[in-house]
């Protein structure tokens, strides 16, 4: 173990997987959503395919007996996927990454839900503390309650923005399962395979011929993508799970660069206070757990 490596290539993922969210944002009033969730898993093969070559892992990857629950997962991590890349599109950067840090507060309940977890009530003040940061981040986009009338790409933009955190928090539960029954390298694979799959029935609904500087940014974001799911896998050979999870709330200040570099976004108060509510109920479920771990394991020890 080497945890200082372990956070660094955290670190490195969170900055490939931003870099990524800003070429499908670059694009995203001209490529409908399918469409760049198809290059995004396409793509993200051609980095994965020769590491797991080199690591001998390619027949490993390749057998399976699971596949429902592998095409279970495709299919929620599509939906995932294809309604952030509509979020983006209609949100600036910094709001989109706040809301889609709800995804962790959604766990807890689904993990309460359909793992039967036992959640006390730190974390439950946690969840309700973290829901109360992103209503504060929607509140401006509620013009509803101000003028009268909603504001249709900022509202629908937030919809789709807690979707996408919906489906990314059953995504994680549905991986703490498989990986019960599945090696790692099996679920990389499997999942850019079948996204790519899923993304091509979305072809009938208005996918266009990009240009060649669309294109470039589309297998861009597809090869960073793939980057940064190997960098992401690993950081965990390296650190605990407990000591990398804070670090993907670097994504925020990423979001905040780029976003203001690339794309002219300013975040406003409401935003930045949001955004702070949520990340810190975020590393308060994040460090409660690993201190229930650490009570476990030295129950454990002392029986």
């Amino acid at each position: 173990m080497s945890p200082l490596r372990g956070i660094l290539l955290k670190i490195a993922s969170t900055v490939m997987f931003t870099a990524m969210i800003s070429c499908i944002k670059a694009v995203s009033s001209t490529i409908p959503a399918g469409e760049a969730v198809f290059f995004r898993s396409f793509f993200a093969l051609v980095p994965i395919l020769p590491v797991l070559i080199y690591r001998r892992q390619l027949m490993t990857a390749l057998t399976t007996r699971h596949y429902f629950s592998h095409w279970t997962r495709g299919l929620v991590g599509v939906a995932s996927m294809g309604t952030w890349f509509i979020a983006i599109g209609l949100l600036p950067l910094p709001e989109a990454f706040a809301l889609g840090y709800a995804s962790p507060l959604i766990a807890v309940v689904l993990a309460v839900v359909m793992l039967g977890e036992r959640v006390r009530i730190f974390r439950w003040a946690a969840v309700i503390i973290g829901f109360g940061g992103i209503v504060l981040v929607v509140w401006p986009s509620l013009t509803l309650l101000q003028s009268g009338q909603l504001e249709f790409r900022a509202g629908l933009g937030a919809i789709c923005a807690l979707g996408s955190s919906f489906f990314a928090a059953l995504a994680v539960i549905l991986v703490r399962k498989l990986i019960t029954i599945e090696k790692t390298p099996a679920i990389v694979l499997h999942f850019s395979v079948n996204s790519s799959l899923l993304a091509l029935l979305t072809l009938p609904f208005g996918w266009v011929w990009p240009t060649p500087w669309e294109a470039t940014l589309l297998v861009l974001a597809g090869l960073l993508g793939g980057i940064g799911q190997i960098l992401l896998t690993e950081c965990y050979r390296h650190a605990d799970t407990s000591t990398i999870a804070p670090f993907d709330y670097l994504s925020m200040l990423w979001g905040l660069v780029f976003g203001y570099v690339l794309f002219g976004d300013v975040p406003t108060v409401n935003v930045l206070v949001g955004a702070a509510i949520i990340i810190a109920a975020g590393l308060a479920i994040v460090l409660r757990e690993r201190q229930l771990a650490r009570a476990n394991h030295t129950l454990t020890q002392r029986e």
